[in-house]
């Protein structure tokens, strides 16, 4: 009997932790999901300004995609090792569908700073955009140097295509960073949001 309690004991405990229960109803999970779709929404339209502002040509750019997904993401890099993290939203020119994604990479390279940048993904075809939405996407090279504090210093790196049928821009918000890393990058649809 002891141990019986002791086993439902620690499954309770083990269901808890491991965010099975989080003491929310169904109701309080839907309306935080839908404020956060609101945001990235948002935070979408505050990049594609942004961008519009240092590089007007890609307003058309955009609209001639079959569609785009905008990133906001925080990178640290710390002498010999670096990480960052992100959210985002691909939106369907085509069908105006908007799928909301996350993003994650780590990896090891000589650098130092803390950097909030912005990226945008241009997909030329239906093929590149579905294949980005439904199986992610893997990055495995970076090396950039940008500077801007405040509204000092600024820094656009132009599109660059990034694989056939993929352009991509990065805007940098704000931080200051020198780094050169060879990392991966991951993209893939938030599970929750979806």
């Amino acid at each position: 009997m002891k141990h019986l309690k002791l086993i439902i004991s620690l499954v309770a405990v083990i269901a808890i932790f491991s965010g099975f229960w989080s003491g929310k109803s169904k109701k309080e999970i839907a309306e935080e999901n839908r404020v956060e779709r609101v945001e990235r929404v948002k935070m979408s339209n505050e990049t594609l300004q942004l961008l519009y502002k240092y590089a007007p040509e890609a307003k058309a750019m955009i609209l001639r995609s079959y569609g785009y997904a905008t990133f906001s993401n925080v990178g640290v890099n710390l002498v010999l090792f670096s990480a960052e993290g992100g959210k985002g939203v691909a939106h369907n020119n085509k069908t105006g569908i908007n799928t909301y994604m996350n993003m994650a990479s780590g990896g090891v390279g000589l650098g130092i700073g803390i950097k909030d940048f912005r990226a945008i993904f241009l997909f030329e075809n239906k093929k590149v955009f579905d294949s980005f939405v439904n199986s992610g996407w893997e990055a495995n090279a970076q090396a950039d140097a940008a500077a801007k504090y405040k509204k000092d210093g600024g820094a656009l790196n132009a599109a660059i295509t990034v694989a056939p049928g993929i352009r991509l821009y990065k805007l940098t918000q704000n931080g200051i960073v020198l780094q050169a890393t060879i990392q991966g990058t991951k993209y893939w649809k938030d599970k929750d949001l979806n």
